[in-house]
């Protein structure tokens, strides 16, 4: 029986709502998502596609990304079908996981970034060896789908029905730009649901190179990173790398692309690795700066604005942070603190954060840059209620060991 038709399960369904809501869901995509399926709209996305009806056709936007003058495209259908095409995904996503090799970690069940870095922590003597680092320029619009077809056509051999449905959206040129159809080469379209399977499967065959030949190796989606016994060894396979990708149509994001000795660890996925310690990577300290830096920067022209007290927008800024850091899903490990404090080993990027948060908290209250702002004491800014990512991640750890040496209960 075709996957097509477990779209139409309302089990199958509530399995979905249930993953969905397990991670660190946005309430508003909740809620939504629990309409729709109570009121089971899908049906009429599933009867549209029944009776032979195309598709509905992708918008495409421009988004500009945060702090930078960099733009990225990407590809929206609209919200009912966008629904099913993350179903769609999430059913094909564990069908399929099988065919994968094991230091592939995007979109699988089970499996996430930090997986990926764990993996690495784990390759006997890594410390000693050198990496090489790369990216996938605009990978997932750049993929030529005349080259991926076979591939999901091979896949896909016994379920004919779905291999029609993915080709169709696939092949199809037009999207919607600006209120207009244009016709373009598009990819596997960034955005869409469908794209995360895609972009596992499209360099499948490079996951099982490197895993046949037992080279330490992870990817997730465009990043990979790769590690050899000497530089010449680590050179080698990044010249297979870039061979390999421009063979698939493919190239490498030269701002990305870094090889590293064994001195200076390996960077990857938001973490770092020197010597043995383990923390946030340089890039993410630096963005998480930044966030702070333009909220503080906001809330103290909101304050000039409308001749609100300094310690309203600090309080402001203390909720904000608070919530992004600590607040995420209930027992989730996909809080902002709790990614990180479960894989590093050291608090010095944490400190290096603490830092600047309680400077944004004291420019806010005081409303200097200068010295003068040292007048607002650190106990001053525990009462406005500022949580210390240093302690948090420390008792994060006591919880963490008195809970693996609690008895276990034979209930």
């Amino acid at each position: 029986m075709s996957l097509l038709y477990s779209l139409a399960d309302p089990a199958a369904w509530e399995k979905f709502y249930a993953y969905k809501t397990s991670l660190a869901c946005p309430k508003i995509f909740a809620k939504e998502l629990r309409s729709f399926i109570d009121d089971r709209a899908y049906l009429q996305v599933l009867r549209h596609m029944a009776s032979g009806e195309p598709f509905p056709l992708p918008r495409k936007a421009v988004i500009s990304k945060l702090s930078t003058q960099k733009k990225r495209i990407v590809y929206i259908y609209p919200g009912s079908e966008n629904i099913v095409l993350k179903f769609l995904t999430y059913l094909l996503l564990r069908r399929f996981d099988g065919i994968f090799a094991d230091n592939l970690y995007s979109f699988r069940p089970g499996r996430s970034a930090k997986d990926a870095f764990r993996s690495l922590l784990r390759v006997p003597g890594i410390s000693q060896m050198s990496s090489y680092k790369a990216d996938v320029h605009n990978y997932f619009n750049s993929i030529p789908v005349n080259r991926l077809l076979p591939m999901l056509a091979e896949v896909t051999a016994d379920d004919p029905e779905l291999f029609t449905f993915l080709r169709g959206l696939l092949e199809e040129p037009r999207v919607l730009y600006e209120g207009e159809e244009i016709a373009e080469e598009k990819g596997i379209m960034a955005g869409t649901p469908l794209a995360s399977f895609y972009a596992n499967l499209y360099l499948k065959d490079l996951d099982e190179w490197f895993r046949n030949m037992k080279v330490p190796y992870a990817r997730y989606s465009d990043d990979m990173i790769l590690f050899g016994r000497t530089r010449e060894e680590t050179e080698a396979y990044a010249r297979l790398v870039r061979r390999h990708l421009s063979e698939k149509g493919l190239a490498i994001n030269p701002d990305k692309e870094e090889f590293r000795p064994p001195e200076e660890g390996f960077v990857f996925l938001g973490f770092s690795q020197k010597e043995g310690v383990v923390d946030i990577a340089p890039a993410s300290v630096k963005k998480m700066k930044q966030k702070m830096r333009r909220k503080a920067r906001a809330l103290r022209r909101w304050s000039l604005r409308n001749g609100a007290e300094g310690e309203a927008a600090a309080k402001a800024f203390i909720r904000v942070f608070n919530r992004k850091l600590f607040e995420g899903a209930k027992d989730s490990d996909f809080t902002w603190s709790q990614w990180f404090f479960s894989v590093i080993n050291t608090d010095s990027s944490l400190r290096e954060i603490d830092h600047y948060a309680q400077d944004c908290i004291r420019y806010l209250v005081s409303g200097k840059h200068t010295k003068g702002r040292f007048n607002v004491r650190y106990e001053d800014i525990q009462k406005l209620g500022c949580k210390n990512l240093v302690h948090e991640y420390y008792a994060y750890h006591k919880k963490t060991e008195e809970k693996s040496l609690s008895p276990v209960s034979d209930a």
